[in-house]
């Protein structure tokens, strides 16, 4: 083979000793689990925000952005709950850039992987211990997710991942809300084929041992947009696209229908400013129809400290390094007219 052995990595029972959870830290993540599932389970009307930047490229900036969004939280809570993003490994496209926190904890140095181990559970860490928070990452990795398993509450599959098998056996296997990602081409029957996937239960080889999964009924839909043939973007959360996606839904005979709905990616045409007025379009589709209102339990959204995108070492302190995310003073703005629309 064509590969380096450079260390044999440490396993996730090792790297937990070293940063655990303690009981207190457990019962409020446990908490958390219970009220966001609640709404995929239809027994809260609250509205879900899971919000955050597009990579959590930084531990100091991405805990200021988590400690905002609890006092913005306090303000909204009778009607939003939010879910920070620390997304701590990135799918990149052509296979070049910043990969994330797992690869580089240093944007700037070299990879460094059993760093990169250490430092995406601290930072998940963190912002559950000093915020109360347990956050939403993007499974790239499913053979990684030991790693986080006691530290989030929410977990998304990519568009690039959404047809992968170990992803849809991995979510299976999780006793959290899973979302799918509709492809990059657009195809709603992979994604809905990979929910359906993540719903049974499946005999598999994971961690080295053979398990058995009992199926995930909070695995869901997560609406991204797509990109035609020709290379341009086309958005899919207007009412039409809802009403589309519902009916899969009756089709299907699944329970609990649901979907997320991405205002970034291709549904803004990664316009980040547009963001507010997508939000706005899909409540205003919820207000319309009970049948969408029922559906829809929730936005992805893309925000950090400051408008925009910057390369790897710009020195904008919370500014995204990858996709360019809506600064917080617009965010914040944002959440409170969600809330009061809701």
């Amino acid at each position: 083979m064509n590969l380096e052995y450079k260390r044999e990595m440490p396993t996730a029972r090792v790297i937990k000793e070293m940063y655990p959870v303690s009981e207190e830290l457990a019962a409020v993540k446990a908490e958390n689990d219970e009220k966001i599932q609640a709404v995929f389970r239809g027994k809260s009307d609250k509205f879900l925000l899971i919000i955050g930047p597009c990579s959590a490229d930084r531990e100091d900036s991405v805990i200021e952005y988590i400690s905002r969004l609890r006092d913005l939280q306090e303000k909204v809570k009778d009607k939003i709950v939010c879910v920070p993003r620390i997304y701590t490994n990135k799918p990149r496209t052509t296979g070049d850039g910043y990969k994330g926190m797992l690869h580089q904890p240093d944007p700037e140095a070299a990879p460094d992987m059993l760093k990169g181990l250490i430092a995406i559970r601290k930072v998940h860490l963190r912002a559950l211990s000093e915020t109360g928070f347990s956050c939403a990452d993007e499974m790239l990795y499913p053979h990684n997710h030991p790693y986080l398993s006691d530290l989030l509450s929410y977990v998304a599959v990519g568009a690039r991942s959404v047809e992968n098998q170990t992803h849809r056996l991995t979510a299976s296997g999780l006793d959290i809300p899973v979302g799918m990602k509709n492809p990059t081409g657009g195809m709603l029957s992979v994604m809905m084929n990979a929910i359906t996937a993540a719903r049974h239960p499946h005999t598999f080889v994971y961690s080295g041992w053979e398990v058995k999964s009992k199926g995930n009924p909070l695995s869901h839909a997560i609406l991204r947009g797509y990109t035609h043939k020709q290379g341009n973007t086309a958005p899919n959360y207007h009412y039409e696209d809802l009403r589309f996606l519902y009916e899969m839904y009756a089709k299907s005979g699944l329970e609990n229908p649901a979907v997320i709905v991405d205002t970034n990616h291709a549904n803004s045409g990664k316009r980040f400013e547009e963001q507010p007025r997508i939000a706005k379009e899909v409540l205003h589709s919820m207000r319309l129809s009970g049948d969408i209102a029922s559906m829809v339990k929730g936005l992805m959204i893309e925000s950090y400290l400051v408008d925009g995108c910057q390369a790897p070492g710009g020195g904008v302190y919370g500014q995204s390094i990858t996709d360019p995310c809506l600064g917080w003073e617009k965010t914040e703005k944002m959440v409170c007219e969600i809330a009061d629309l809701l």
